[in-house]
């Protein structure tokens, strides 16, 4: 939801009249009636997209955008890399807003969605691995015996990867973990894991390492073919792989490949948190993911579901919610209108269409 009571709550009390579609938020443990008590009007779909101002959590389909009306504002996760998407918004005359666009700065990190929602990701993806894996996380010393400790190999340590990290910390694991980013590595032992080293031999591959806007970039081939042989070590050995690579706008990496599954111990987990964003939208970090599905392959469990933020649908809406309210405080106004400040940096970065026009290409 990209309004939950709370916010609803704070929004009323800055004057502004709230409606909400009726059952919208029951999946995320929000009932009409915690919206109401708030001051919140129930109503109707069309209705809902009939107001000045919508608030969404994807981009809307046709049907929805048919209901609304020219000179709408929309914010939302609009996919900035969409084109035809971003293309029907403005051909429709709205003021679309994509969240995922803001600067990774410190100014705006109060509205960044990726990495609420990422965080929450990489919880669940360690939860969902847990499940699946039929050995136990921790090491457990017991009279019949000695249960050793889980290997969790993680790839990728953005938001997601270092959540993945503490999470599986909790859970008595024995961690590793991958990045092209050295300036990571402390962060990763900072959480008790280890980091998976790969040496940079050229100015080329330090500079890419370096990433940019807080975003990885594709490395050079040469270090690719070298840490896919260190990496390919520790996979063989992992009881559990959690893979978060991705490069916004690029088919995400492949970073466990189909030799790596089967050299892999019978029983072992694989998350691909990339699931449906590999090359053609097949695969994702693992070419063997099928995308809203958990496989099994060469004995090994592959789970490739999509959205993971909404299986915490409660927590991912609360933390959604709140980054969009402090969003809308550069755009509207103490007196309850719409304006869109030439000179704020964040704004302008969100800004999809406006006026029937894209303004990003």
């Amino acid at each position: 939801m990209a309004v939950t009571p709370e916010t609803a709550k704070k929004l009323k009390a800055q004057g502004h009249t709230v409606k909400v579609q009726s059952g919208a938020g029951v999946a995320a443990s929000a009932p009409d009636e915690a919206y109401a008590a708030v001051g919140a009007e129930i109503c109707d779909r069309a209705t809902a997209f009939g107001c000045e101002l919508v608030l969404k959590v994807r981009s809307p389909d046709a049907e929805e955008l048919a209901l609304m009306k020219p000179g709408t504002a929309l914010v939302g996760m609009l996919n900035p890399f969409d084109k035809p998407g971003l293309q029907a918004l403005a051909s429709a005359g709205l003021t679309a807003f994509a969240l995922e666009a803001a600067p990774r700065t410190t100014r705006a990190q109060s509205m960044d969605v990726l990495s609420s929602q990422a965080n929450i990701g990489g919880y669940k993806a360690v939860m969902m691995a847990a499940d699946k894996y039929q050995r136990l996380f921790p090491m457990l010393m017991t009279a019949a015996g000695t249960i050793k400790a889980a290997r969790v190999v993680i790839l990728g340590v953005g938001v997601a990867g270092l959540q993945a990290i503490a999470t599986a910390k909790r859970l008595g694991a024995v961690i590793e973990a991958s990045d092209v980013r050295p300036s990571v590595k402390e962060q990763v032992e900072s959480l008790g894991a280890k980091f998976i080293e790969v040496p940079y031999e050229t100015p080329e591959e330090k500079e890419a390492a370096e990433g940019v806007g807080g975003y990885a970039r594709p490395m050079p081939q040469s270090w690719l073919d070298r840490q896919k042989v260190e990496v390919a070590k520790r996979v063989a050995q992992a009881d559990i792989v959690i893979s978060t690579a991705l490069i916004p706008g690029r088919a995400a990496p492949v970073l466990v490949t189909e030799d790596m599954v089967k050299a892999m111990k019978p029983g072992s987990v694989i998350v691909d948190m990339a699931a449906g964003r590999g090359a053609d939208g097949v695969g994702g970090n693992c070419p063997l993911t099928e995308a809203g599905q958990t496989v099994k392959k060469h004995g090994v469990t592959i789970i490739g579901e999509t959205n993971l933020p909404a299986l915490v649908a409660a927590d991912s809406s609360s933390l959604y919610a709140r980054n969009v309210l402090d969003f809308l405080k550069l755009v509207v106004t103490k007196e309850g209108a719409l304006h869109v400040p030439a000179d704020d940096d964040i704004v302008l970065a969100c800004l999809m269409a406006q006026g029937g026009e894209l303004k990003k290409n």
